[in-house]
């Protein structure tokens, strides 16, 4: 049995965002009490791909966030022809470092190259004048983080955490597959669609081991990240030594997200860089409640700060009023008790040597 069984013994069906579903209690039955599918959702029909590059044929509602160093800005909108709803990523390139370029450039030509259910889609990318304007499906229950800090400051129960997770992992899988690691796996890219589809996004820190035709066992290409996913990293990614890094490292990051879900917490939040590095490398072996490795100041989930993903890099930060989340509120409530299965996926996916860790979780 696979470590993707642990916790994903059963997927459902998520219905779309109803008003007399927007309760903590509605929306967590929302997401767990549907009948069980094995299969993988279906690529969107033709009909359902957007393809205009018209900016005639976009009707913006409302601005829902910014992202990528306040660069791009992501608004709900319409597609007046078909009547769909979109999101779509407006950034301005004039202002975009060397960098930035190269990481907007890589994420659209990846967007392209991927085809799974579980990857996030771009159905159309083009410029007007010095905009890059990016149109992808609208998720209506928007990132999994977004989740967490409307409804579940606290944390998810162990079932939401595996149907969330089951998907996400699935698209993980497929990159590996294809030789690319992740280096951003986090609950603000994990996305969730009014249908159920869960898809892995934020594909700007995506690299790739086939180097002229060849497949690498290692990498050692150690970009700037930006602190907001450090957190998430592994030990081997963050240390930058000779011996590299490789696709186990993204496994590393789903037990950080596992334990982000729930909590309701990021591990080493606020812990400076030096010592999370410390912490991940010679720090005791710690579980998904162990609240010592979680911040003991007030929660930085801020009024009208919820983190959501762009979809072109960062998590951007929602305009919209969200819950303020108090520091006597960050204790994972003693009634919700995991499973024996999640704490041994947690311990594998969070070994400090890469060596022991699974090559994969599907």
């Amino acid at each position: 049995m696979s470590l993707l069984n642990c916790f994903c013994t059963s997927r459902t069906q998520v219905e779309s965002l109803r008003p007399e579903k927007q309760s903590e209690t509605g929306i967590h039955q929302n997401l767990i009490d549907e009948p069980p599918r094995s299969r993988l959702p279906p690529f969107p029909r033709h009909s359902e791909v957007i393809c205009s590059t018209n900016i005639s044929h976009y009707e913006l509602q409302v601005e829902i966030g910014r992202g990528f160093d306040n660069l791009t800005s992501v608004h709900l909108a319409r597609h007046t022809p078909t009547g769909t709803l979109v999101t779509i990523k407006i950034t301005n390139l004039e202002n975009c470092t060397e960098e930035r370029l190269k990481a907007l450039q890589r994420a659209v030509i990846l967007s392209h190259f991927f085809q799974h259910p579980n990857i996030t889609t771009y159905w159309t990318v083009f410029t007007v004048g010095s905009w890059l304007w990016v149109i992808s499906p609208f998720m209506a229950y928007g990132s999994a983080s977004q989740l967490l800090r409307t409804y579940f400051p606290e944390g998810m129960s162990e079932t939401l955490i595996r149907n969330i997770l089951f998907g996400a992992v699935r698209g993980l899988n497929y990159l590996h597959q294809n030789g690319c690691i992740h280096r951003s796996f986090k609950a603000s890219h994990i996305l969730i669609s009014g249908d159920g589809l869960v898809t892995l996004s934020g594909l700007s820190h995506l690299h790739s081991l086939v180097k002229h035709g060849q497949r690498h066992r290692a990498v050692y290409d150690f970009p700037q990240f930006s602190t907001s996913v450090q957190p998430w990293l592994s030990p081997e990614l963050l240390r930058q030594d000779l011996h590299g890094y490789n696709v186990k490292s993204d496994i590393y990051s789903v037990g950080i997200t596992a334990c982000e879900l729930a909590s309701g917490q990021v591990p080493f939040q606020d812990m400076h860089r030096t010592q999370m590095l410390l912490q991940k490398l010679k720090g005791p072996p710690y579980s998904p409640l162990d609240i010592s490795i979680f911040p003991q100041s007030e929660s930085r989930m801020k009024n009208s700060r919820s983190g959501v993903d762009s979809g072109i890099g960062e998590s951007v930060l929602v305009s919209s009023g969200t819950h303020t989340v108090n520091s006597d509120r960050l204790q994972t409530p003693s009634s919700k008790t995991f499973s024996p299965a999640f704490f041994s996926l947690v311990q594998q996916c969070l070994q400090q040597d890469p060596e022991k860790s699974p090559l994969c979780l599907a």
